[in-house]
């Protein structure tokens, strides 16, 4: 409930600019449109809904830190006292990483998918994309870049709490890559230079993890029995 509510009182203080967050949202795709074209509206409540919808996601963004913070005071009662140590780095890191992997696919991917799809139509065919699925499209990316800068961090916290060893995640390396390549396939256009945009980064992403987690030492068992016994 507390999250719920701080979400609510973000958006309500960002309202009243609704319209210019959807505009900046959609500054790339417009950037990429040729000369005269525009988005276009086809439901009622669309130009309602949408900007509305697009706030409501930059206030949720915005109250991410304490939403984060709620769900780890959540689940912290049962954790030892060297893993309530994480909370505040992979709290702040979490947040931080998302928000790269939304930039990164905002100022990097966005330019070149929309520059793609816009030079491709075909002849006697104008580019009008509803702003009803550009919202959906460019929230299916935002989640896809977002989650997969979160890769270090779940490799570092995995090897922390002794969940795997490092060894166990370099021996997997040739299936993550495999495995990347099948993301980025997925959740993104199907240009192949999206597709090498998301599962690169989520390679070298995890490449970063292990380099990381050679630097975190695992809690032995003695430890973890001593810190239950205080």
């Amino acid at each position: 409930m507390r999250s719920i509510i701080a979400v609510f009182i973000v958006l309500l203080c960002l309202f009243p600019f609704a319209k210019n967050i959807y505009a900046l949202l959609a500054a790339p795709l417009l950037k990429a449109l040729p000369p005269g074209g525009t988005m276009i509206a086809t439901d009622v409540t669309g130009t309602f809904l949408v900007p509305l919808k697009v706030t409501l996601m930059a206030a949720f963004l915005i109250a991410l830190p304490y939403v984060l913070f709620q769900l780890w005071a959540f689940v912290a009662p049962g954790l030892y006292h060297s893993e309530k140590r994480l909370a505040v780095p992979v709290i702040v890191s979490s947040v931080v990483f998302f928000a790269l992997g939304m930039a990164f696919a905002y100022f990097a991917v966005f330019p070149l998918a929309f520059g793609f799809f816009a030079n491709y139509a075909p002849a006697g065919v104008q580019m009008m994309t509803d702003i009803d699925k550009y919202l959906s499209f460019v929230l299916t990316m935002f989640i896809a870049f977002g989650i997969t800068f979160e890769v270090p961090i779940v490799v570092v916290v995995l090897v922390r709490l002794g969940v795997v060893s490092l060894e166990k995640l370099r021996s997997i390396r040739g299936y993550v890559i495999v495995g990347a390549f099948v993301v980025g396939a997925v959740f993104t256009p199907p240009d192949i230079l999206s597709q090498v945009m998301l599962a690169v980064p989520l390679w070298l992403l995890y490449e970063l993890g292990l380099l990381c987690a050679r630097f975190i030492s695992v809690p032995s068992k003695r430890d973890k029995e001593g810190e239950a016994a205080v």
